[in-house]
């Protein structure tokens, strides 16, 4: 019996392999033709991605990792997802992108050739070593088939280099390199030296820019995840009697969304949040381990990534029992006011931050009539204070793309001190935030929580409510309730 050779991924429980059963692994397979799923969608729109990025650094090499695996426990790792500045310029979304290298080589004065440098499908002959069916991280055996070097460049229209080429490349003569910041760099497996160790932020920051208005495909693909996500919303009201009836009725409702995302697409956005009653005024509540009570409100606030890699980000706040109360719907409707104000302030060349300051003037002057707020809304709102924030506790929403918190990286001129431009996704999310222990408030309104966030995209004379399908007001709220509850 012989052991793993050094550089496959075992586990130390694996059967030993006799050379008799290594010979016979080698021999007799049959031609296996790439999967249809593994084709690259959009084919047609990555060189032209790569031409822009190319034009702002001449002369420099680009190195763009789609990321490392990171283990979950012992031998195994986290559900992988490659960075999104890689999907962009490549195309490439699958779980078999882990650990590979986009590399834009500097080609003539001005421009750069592409190269992937990939780890490809193992040979099924014996100078494979059995990766195919021995290595847990890349035997097709045990995570599936992978494209070779020839398979990738036809898939991606991309010159194509084994990874393990990549370390000589990056620790020989060199023209001036950026590695973007923000990912993992590639590891060579035999030294186990970081391939590059300075990663660069200007790198990152241009690349979130670029992608910063969408094209019409981009706008195609978040449309589709906004779809599927208003399918799971009507699926988890739906789910809601058998829900209220669980002892940890919020992680129900999480499985529920959860199963339409990973059937229509890639998987959820983000960790989709479940929040009943107080739990809602914790603003990324994702423990999901609460009981509902039929007689307080539900935050959901969920996303479904296409397998494009495209993420929705939606919220709706719900009245468990399918009606609000009168101080639940005097809340909701602030809220409601809020996001409608801010949405109206959506035109190409407006101030990002101006939707945001008029969903914040909505609520100021609300909290201010129900006499919350104990200083004029005009003075909150125009000095340093702020005091209406202890309320709102965060911004009114962000851009929306391949992150649900998209162009991250950018850089603030571009961004959050930066202009609307016709093709701009994002979202506008204000919110309410009740604490149930806070003395400030008159105890009726202690513990709620109340979020309205839909996706938009900035249109030449205005925006276009992108999930306009799950309804806003609270009467249409608790109408469509009835009818999928009936």
């Amino acid at each position: 019996m012989t052991l793993a050779p050094a550089g496959l991924n075992t586990g130390s429980h694996d059967l030993p392999v006799s050379p008799a059963l290594d010979a016979f692994m080698a021999t007799q397979w049959a031609p296996s033709p790439l999967p249809a799923h593994l084709r690259v969608p959009g084919h047609d729109h990555f060189p032209g991605r790569r031409a822009r990025l190319s034009a702002a650094f001449p002369g420099e090499r680009l190195v763009i990792p789609a990321g490392r695996l990171k283990v979950r426990n012992n031998d195994l790792d986290y559900r992988f997802r490659p960075h999104s500045a890689y999907v962009w310029l490549t195309g490439l979304t699958g779980e078999d992108q882990a650990d590979h290298v986009l590399v834009l080589e500097p080609a003539g004065p001005e421009g750069h050739e592409p190269v992937l440098h990939l780890h490809p499908r193992s040979p099924r002959s014996g100078s494979g070593g059995g990766e195919f069916y021995r290595d847990r991280r890349y035997g097709e055996f045990w995570v599936g088939r992978r494209p070779d070097l020839a398979e990738a460049a036809q898939l991606t229209g991309i010159r194509t280099e084994h990874l393990g080429h990549l370390d000589k490349l990056l620790t020989g003569p060199q023209p001036p390199t950026r590695v973007l910041a923000g990912v993992d760099p590639y590891v060579d497996s035999a030294t186990g030296r970081a391939a590059a160790s300075v990663q660069d932020r200007e790198l990152a920051a241009v690349l979130a820019e670029l992608r910063l208005v969408k094209d019409t495909w981009e706008i195609g693909q978040l449309q589709l995840a906004v779809d599927h996500t208003v399918t799971g919303f009507e699926d988890v009201v739906r789910a809601l009697p058998t829900a209220l009836r669980h002892p940890r009725g919020e992680r129900w409702i999480e499985g529920v969304f959860d199963l339409r995302a990973r059937a229509e697409g890639n998987g959820t956005s983000y960790t989709t949040i479940v929040a009943s009653g107080a739990h809602a005024c914790v603003l990324h509540w994702i423990r999901n381990d609460g009981a509902l009570d039929p007689d307080s409100l539900l935050l959901l606030d969920a996303g479904v990534e296409t397998d494009t890699l495209y993420a929705a980000d939606i919220t709706r706040t719900l009245p468990l029992s399918g009606t609000f109360t009168p101080i639940q719907r005097q809340a909701y409707d602030l809220v409601l006011a809020a996001q409608s104000a801010g949405i109206a302030a959506l035109r190409p060349g407006a101030r990002y931050r101006d939707f945001h300051a008029a969903a914040m003037r909505v609520i100021a002057e609300g909290l201010a009539d129900w006499g919350v707020l104990r200083i004029p809304a005009e003075q909150s709102l125009a000095d340093d204070s702020g005091l209406h924030r202890r309320y709102t506790l965060c911004g009114s929403g962000h851009m929306l793309g391949l992150d649900y918190h998209d162009c991250a990286q950018s850089r603030a001129d571009r961004y959050l001190d930066g202009t609307l431009e016709e093709g701009m996704v994002l979202t506008v999310e204000p919110g309410l935030y009740l604490q149930p222990d806070d003395e400030t408030l008159p105890l009726e309104l202690r513990g709620l929580g109340i979020r309205i966030e839909d996706d938009l995209v900035i249109t030449e004379d205005g925006a276009h409510l992108m999930s306009g399908a799950l309804p806003r007001a609270a009467k249409d709220i608790e109408s469509w309730m009835s009818t999928l509850l009936s």
